[in-house]
């Protein structure tokens, strides 16, 4: 067992990590990039763990079974601090106080880690902060950035820091994976790989979710009763209430324990009102996870547009008649059909239909809804 086991498909990566972990005096800023589901946060926490390990031996760092290991990769590691926003982004407060935290010296490791999972989420003025502290960094700390791509990051923060590029892992390798970490049935586990393309969040999910099963595949057989503009009107908002019902759902629960354990922790009585003292705080959690449940949703919808562009995918591969893999093998009948009544011209201007409305979606204030009825009336 090691700290590298969760990285499928990224032999590379992890000989280039180990390789550093095991220096003496390792790069002070690194910059790992990869698709979604790439596994960047994991290789970013497998890199601190080997960078915390107490074995003696360089070439032993990694080892996956020491108490620095295990703290680390459990997020519970007093010298490793991570960052992962559920907001739209990061805010400068947030950044500042890294920043601050990066200026103490390690307290039982023998680095301090902080790792930044969506660096892509920084605006301008707070990348500018945080650009300071990566030119000039105290001579223990690590930083750690992720980002989909080098493009994502302010062109001063990615020349300051070691470039590690992810791939999107086979989906064999995410399948195997699935089985022997998460105890998934290899049937399972192949389907969500396949289906996910490789995102390895999302196959773990699906392969043991399914309710998610189930609202993908509604999305996914959506084009199949696409006929009229009233027809894709509805569809529109069938979709969107798919995407806002995936969101509540990984997030109600979530929230009623998060409102639980802090209520527990502050004291508050069983029964009746609370003291004021401790209704701000409970009116800053809930301001919290509305703004959660806003990129909860859109992340959502992201998700339901990727999965709606397999979709058209497969066609244009039955379209083209290449011998690449469907991704949903599991409707090849219907897809069969739905390309022998279409062209492959027509199927590549409806997967533009479908960029074009992530783009709108994720860079400006277009209504949902309006966006995905002007989307499906396209997909006719």
């Amino acid at each position: 067992m090691s700290v590298w086991d969760d990285l499928p498909g990224q032999s590379a990566v992890i000989e280039q990590l180990r390789s550093a972990a095991e220096a003496e005096r390792p790069t002070h800023a690194w910059l790992f990039t990869g698709p979604p589901g790439s596994g960047r946060s994991n290789a970013a926490r497998a890199f601190a763990a080997a960078l915390q390990c107490e074995q003696d031996r360089p070439e032993d760092r990694g080892c996956g079974t020491c108490h620095a290991c295990h703290t680390v990769l459990a997020g519970t590691h007093g010298d490793v601090t991570n960052v992962a926003t559920e907001k739209v982004t990061i805010s400068i407060a947030e950044v500042r106080e890294l920043i601050t935290r990066a200026q103490d010296r390690p307290s039982s490791g023998r680095w301090r880690v902080i790792i930044v999972e969506d660096a892509d989420r920084m605006a301008e003025r707070t990348t500018n902060v945080l650009l300071k502290a990566i030119e000039e960094p105290p001579p223990r700390t690590i930083w750690i950035l992720c980002a989909p791509s080098p493009a994502d990051v302010m062109v001063t923060i990615r020349s300051r820091c070691r470039p590690v590029s992810l791939r999107i892992p086979p989906a064999e390798d995410v399948a195997e994976l699935l089985v022997r970490r998460d105890g998934a049935t290899p049937e399972a586990a192949g389907y969500a790989a396949r289906v996910s393309q490789s995102h390895i969040g999302v196959a773990r999910r699906l392969a043991h979710d399914e309710e998610a099963r189930e609202r993908r595949s509604r999305v996914v057989s959506l084009p199949l009763n696409l006929h009229s503009v009233s027809e894709a009107v509805v569809a529109a908002g069938r979709l969107h209430d798919l995407a806002n019902d995936d969101a509540k759902s990984s997030s109600e629960r979530r929230n009623a324990a998060e409102r639980e354990q802090l209520l527990t922790a502050l004291g508050a009585p069983e029964t009746g009102k609370l003291p004021a003292s401790m209704r701000s705080q409970v009116k800053q959690l809930e301001e919290d996870q509305k703004r959660r449940a806003k990129r909860a949703v859109t992340d959502a919808l992201d998700r339901a547009m990727i999965d709606l562009t397999t979709f058209f995918r497969d066609v244009l591969t039955l379209q083209m008649g290449t011998s690449s893999e469907l991704i949903n093998e599991q409707i090849r009948a219907e897809l069969e059909q739905y390309a022998s009544n279409t062209t492959a011209e027509s199927t590549l201007k409806r997967l533009d239909a479908i960029g074009e409305t992530r783009q709108r979606l994720a860079t400006t204030n277009a209504a949902p809804l309006l966006a995905l009825e002007s989307m499906a009336v396209s997909l006719l």
